[in-house]
C-alpha cells in the first residue's frame, strides 16, 4: 500500500498507524497531547504497604502515554501486596530516552528502596534498559519488558525516511541502528545483578520486527508459546491477564525460564487476579 501512495500520503500512513498503536509518537501525537496535564515525574500511584513484598516495584509507561496505562498491572501488584512507583516521563515519552532514564532515577530516589524491581512497557523498556545501564544494575532485583523495542521499531524508521521533521527525540532513537540503540546494545544486554524478562507477541504491529523485544541473556517469552490462542497485540498487552500473570510471575522470581503450554491457564488466572 504505501509502495503505491504519492509520498504526502505515505507520510501521513505511517503517522497515522504510530499514533493509533501507541508506541513511537510523531509531530502528530506531541501535537496531541500538548497543553494536557502530565503527572508530576516520579509520581507515586499506589501507597506503600506492609504487606508481602517490601521491594518497590517502579512501572515505566511507554511513548505518548502516562502513568494510566500501568493501572492494570499496577492494581493486580498492589492487590498481590507490592508497593508501586508509577513513574511519568516528561513529555509524555516524547523527550530524549536518556531525559526519561532520569525520570526514573529520580522515582528510584524517592522510594528510599536500597533495591526495586523495574516494569517497562513499549518505550518504558528501553527507558528502563538505559537507567540501569547507567550503573544502576546493583540497585535492581528483577527487570521485565513488555514488548520493547530493544533493537528498534521499523515504523520510527519509517517515518524517520518519510519526513525527518516527524520524528525526532525519543522516536529517532527509536530507529533501528540509531546511535543511542547501538550504544545501548554494545557489549552486554544484560548486564549482571537483575534477572532479565522480555515478552512479546507474534501480533505485535508495531515493534517489528517481534524479535526486537528480545535480550541475549534474558528468558524471553513469546505469548503464543505459552498459550497459543493469546491474540494479544503491542495496544493491549499491558492489561491482559495472560502478560499480567508472566509480569508477577518474573517479579516472584519464578520465571527461570518459558513457561510451557501447560501452564497457560494458570497464569492467566493469575494475571486475572
Amino acid at each position: 500500500m504505501l509502495r503505491h501512495s504519492s509520498p504526502r500520503r505515505r507520510v501521513l500512513i505511517v503517522t497515522s498507524a504510530f499514533v493509533a498503536l501507541g508506541v513511537v509518537g510523531v509531530a502528530a501525537l506531541a501535537v496531541a497531547t500538548r497543553g494536557r496535564p502530565s503527572p508530576p515525574e516520579g509520581s507515586i500511584v499506589a501507597t506503600p504497604t506492609d504487606r508481602g513484598d517490601a521491594v518497590p516495584v517502579l512501572l515505566v509507561h511507554g511513548y505518548g502515554g502516562d502513568p494510566t496505562n500501568m493501572s492494570t498491572i499496577a492494581s493486580r501488584l498492589r492487590a498481590a501486596g507490592r508497593t508501586v512507583v508509577s513513574v511519568a516521563l516528561p513529555l509524555r515519552g516524547l523527550e530524549g530516552i536518556d531525559a526519561s532514564a532520569a525520570a526514573v532515577d529520580r522515582a528510584f530516589g524517592s522510594t528510599g528502596a536500597d533495591r526495586v524491581d523495574l516494569v517497562g512497557y513499549s518505550l518504558g523498556g528501553v527507558v528502563v534498559r538505559a537507567w540501569v545501564a547507567d550503573e544502576h544494575a546493583d540497585d535492581v532485583r528483577h527487570v521485565v519488558t513488555i514488548a520493547a523495542p530493544h533493537h528498534g521499531a521499523r515504523l520510527a524508521e519509517q517515518a524517520g525516511a518519510l519526513d525527518p521533521g516527524r520524528c525526532t527525540m525519543a522516536c529517532a532513537e527509536l530507529r533501528p541502528g540509531s546511535a543511542f540503540l547501538s550504544r545501548l546494545n554494545a557489549g552486554d544486554e544484560t548486564p549482571d545483578g537483575p534477572s532479565w524478562t522480555t515478552l512479546r507477541t507474534a501480533l505485535d504491529q508495531t515493534v517489528t520486527p517481534v524479535d526486537s523485544a528480545e535480550l541475549d541473556g534474558a528468558v524471553n517469552v513469546l505469548l503464543q508459546d505459552v498459550c497459543a490462542d493469546s491474540r494479544v497485540g503491542h495496544g493491549s498487552i499491558n492489561r491482559d491477564p495472560l502478560p499480567i500473570g508472566l509480569v508477577l510471575r518474573a517479579l516472584d522470581g519464578q520465571l527461570a525460564v518459558s513457561p510451557p503450554p501447560s501452564e497457560c491457564a494458570a497464569i492467566r488466572r493469575l494475571g486475572a487476579g
